[in-house]
């Protein structure tokens, strides 16, 4: 699976560690990068373009890292058909994955170190949505809920 990974000046601490962690879980990292190290990019430009990678079908899922991962994760489900969840707990990692099909995972370089980072990747990275096996069903239904009001704002009747 090839996954995009982009930082902004806050999350380039954890760079080298989730780019490690993708490629020891047996994946390949696209490292969509930073613009500047220093402070003067802005997170919604990387949430951007990892969204667009996926979206585009150039990486099956992302990662993003920024100062708290809350600016990230706000900006990349912006964009529609991203699902994108901040985790800081290897329980988060895998389970959004698994119940909610997220395609992104967001980080916070100044909430976890580089061990819990580490750990954080290779399981969302080695989780599988589970919403089409016999008794799991009602995680598809809940994503096609998530789907209609995406599509359909508050308009959506569930």
């Amino acid at each position: 699976m090839r996954v995009a990974c982009a930082f902004d000046h806050a999350g380039v601490p954890l760079r080298e560690t989730v780019l490690k962690a993708v490629h020891e879980a047996g994946h390949e990292p696209l490292d969509l990068g930073t613009n500047d190290p220093a402070g003067g990019d802005d997170y919604p430009d990387h949430a951007l373009a990892v969204a667009r990678a996926v979206i585009e079908g150039e990486a099956e899922r992302g990662i993003l890292v920024c100062g708290s991962g809350a600016g990230v994760a706000v900006a990349a489900c912006k964009v529609p058909g991203i699902r994108c969840a901040m985790a800081h707990d290897t329980y988060t990692a895998h389970q959004c994955v698994e119940h909610d099909d997220v395609n992104v995972l967001a980080l916070g370089a100044r909430v976890i170190g580089e061990a819990i980072a580490a750990d954080l990747v290779v399981a969302f990275c080695g989780a599988e949505f589970v919403g089409g096996e016999v008794g799991q069903e009602r995680h598809a239904r809940r994503l096609g809920k998530v789907a209609k009001i995406e599509a359909e704002g508050l308009e959506a009747e569930l």
